[in-house]
């Protein structure tokens, strides 16, 4: 059946929509180039306590209005569909700040009832976790990645706007003592203090066993301020570390995961672990990606960098079944790029910002 018969709504271009008539109608969820979309991230808000200065202005951001959110229910059923008819095994739930829906509990336990069961994980800025980690366990929450760019008080402060880094910290232990395995940290340097903020994070990390994954910062900014040149990339971040730590490369098959991971230690009887590095802008890795995307207000985005939104709030709640929302969320996905292509010289970057998109 085709989109026009169904009557989905859409805002892509007309080549791309003929292109969408051509998706396969069952099977793994796949685009033209054969990658196979199997891990679906899920914003719940694009609300967020904290006012990162590489993520929004100070004063914050004109948020989504509750009425344009999913609800719990309409939640439920599009992670059944994706898990049951599109293959989707794993499940991240993100914001904004995912702490801050109060449903949260609620979504996790619809996402770990479902069967087959999907492996199920958040990526939080840690505030409030410490009161809510257990909870979550119990809900069904397999692992959880808390966002950390430095341990220096002054620099946390600086980079967030907020004096919490004592609760980001009460987070992470909150987490391990909840049972989550392996704890992730999630790091975005900052340009003027990373290189220094790099090591002391790490060091920290080793200490209390949680894995550091450094994210290169990425033309997702509300202000549209990014610059490629003052951005630390994935090599700077590994000659600022190589003096202080041994680092070899994983020798496990990287596969799919967005992180290059080397093992790391700073000798004998030191703490030993790894690190990640996310080299999404100098060493895309765009073609074995299996990601696709779900925004707090109901938009399917076959790319992080996406400028088409494919809308299945607009169809769940204009009565559509389940049957014409897979084949909007098929054909969304049959459309994706080859690549994001920070690096082309058209480039144009997204109209919204990643508070608003959803890790």
């Amino acid at each position: 059946m085709t989109l026009t018969a169904l009557g989905l709504p859409t805002v892509r271009g007309d080549a791309d929509a003929m292109a969408a008539r051509d998706a396969p109608a069952s099977g793994p969820l796949v685009d033209t180039y054969g990658r196979v979309a199997t891990d679906l991230r899920v914003s719940l808000t694009d609300r967020c306590n904290l006012r990162c200065t590489y993520c929004m202005p100070a004063e914050g951001l004109d948020w989504l209005p509750s009425e344009a959110l999913l609800r719990p229910d309409e939640l439920a059923r599009l992670l059944r569909i994706a898990v049951i008819r599109l293959g989707i095994t794993s499940v991240r739930f993100t914001g904004g700040e995912p702490l801050l829906a109060r449903h949260l509990e609620e979504v996790v336990a619809a996402a770990a009832a479902l069967r087959p069961r999907p492996e199920i994980s958040l990526t939080t800025n840690g505030l409030g976790l410490d009161r809510r980690a257990a909870a979550l366990a119990a809900a069904g929450l397999d692992r959880v990645n808390v966002s950390l760019d430095t341990v220096d008080p002054a620099h946390f402060e600086a980079i967030t706007r907020r004096d919490r880094m004592s609760d980001v910290l009460a987070g992470l232990a909150a987490a391990k003592r909840a049972g989550f395995e392996p704890v992730k940290v999630n790091a975005v340097l900052d340009p003027a203090t990373g290189r220094e903020d790099v090591v002391g994070l790490l060091r920290f990390c080793l200490e209390h066993g949680y894995q550091l994954r450094i994210i290169e910062q990425m033309p997702l900014d509300a202000g549209h301020q990014w610059r490629r040149g003052a951005a630390l990339s994935a090599d700077d971040v590994l000659a600022a570390l190589r003096p202080h730590f041994r680092l070899r490369p994983d020798p496990a098959p990287r596969g799919s995961a967005p992180a290059e991971l080397w093992l790391v230690d700073e000798g004998p009887g030191g703490p030993s672990g790894k690190v990640g590095l996310i080299a999404s802008v100098s060493h895309p890795f765009c073609s074995t990606c299996d990601r696709v995307r779900l925004t707090a207000d109901g938009q399917v985005r076959n790319c992080l960098f996406a400028r088409q939104e494919t809308d299945l709030r607009g169809l769940l709640r204009s009565g559509a079944d389940d049957d014409a929302i897979e084949a909007a969320w098929r054909a969304a996905m049959w459309v994706k790029a080859a690549g994001h292509g920070i690096n082309d010289p058209g480039f144009i970057q997204p109209d919204r910002p990643m508070s608003s998109i959803g890790g």
